[in-house]
């Protein structure tokens, strides 16, 4: 008996049954410099991975190769950001060996602009602290996107992809906040508001958008760090 034969009615059911859509598997990149020294982290703030995100990144790694679970996995795509590449990487041994690794602009960070590089403090001085719950239309600095941009760049990144793979599971190495819009384009929440999701460094979350159904199939699944 199938899997899909032992599910209890529609109404009852927790599980759901098997995915058959395009699943997004978007993994975060491990910490980057940016992060450990509050950088607005472009090309030239992001710094790449410290040595605590390149230990992040290892451990889902082993984790990957001991369970096998994304070993379904058609593709691996990263943004044009140094600390996502390097976190892809890393993981890709817990991938199939066939995968190239390609690069996607389009699931990077919020472009922060002429802010690059500088951190939060220097930032706000020079640009002032955007407020989109009063405007998400605002540009956050000079060149960078507003929170709408934002969204509408995400969801034409997604909607190329999941066109791209409609039936398979593919890995996405990103960054907080395009999960952040995956998120709200799988719950159909405006690209001017904001979730505030906590999203941690190498991280898993999982949609599937197809067309039966869509649905959230993990979030924020993590793998621990080995012990010091």
């Amino acid at each position: 008996m199938s899997e899909e034969q032992l599910l209890p009615p529609e109404g009852f059911r927790q599980r759901g049954p098997v995915p058959t859509g395009a699943r997004i598997l978007m993994i975060r990149h491990g910490e980057s410099r940016a992060n450990a020294e509050g950088l607005a982290g472009g090309p030239i703030g992001d710094g790449g991975l410290t040595e605590r995100g390149r230990a992040q990144a290892h451990a889902l790694a082993d984790r990957l190769v001991l369970s096998q679970e994304l070993s379904g996995a058609t593709a691996l795509y990263c943004s044009n950001l140094p600390r996502a590449r390097q976190t892809a990487e890393i993981i890709a041994r817990g991938l199939r060996k066939d995968l190239a690794l390609k690069e996607e602009a389009g699931i990077a960070e919020i472009s922060v602009g002429e802010g690059d590089g500088l951190n939060w403090t220097e930032f706000v001085e020079r640009y002032g602290a955007v407020d989109w719950a009063k405007d998400p239309t605002a540009a956050n600095a000079p060149g960078g996107e507003s929170l709408v941009s934002f969204h509408a760049r995400s969801v034409h990144a997604l909607e190329e992809l999941i066109a791209r793979h409609p039936h398979e599971q593919i890995v996405l190495v990103t960054h907080g906040g395009f999960i952040e819009q995956a998120l709200k384009h799988l719950w159909g929440v405006p690209g001017s508001q904001r979730l505030l999701p906590r999203i941690e460094n190498c991280s898993m979350t999982e949609i599937e958008f197809g067309v039966e159904r869509q649905r959230l199939l993990r979030y924020n699944d993590l793998a621990p760090l080995p012990a010091l």
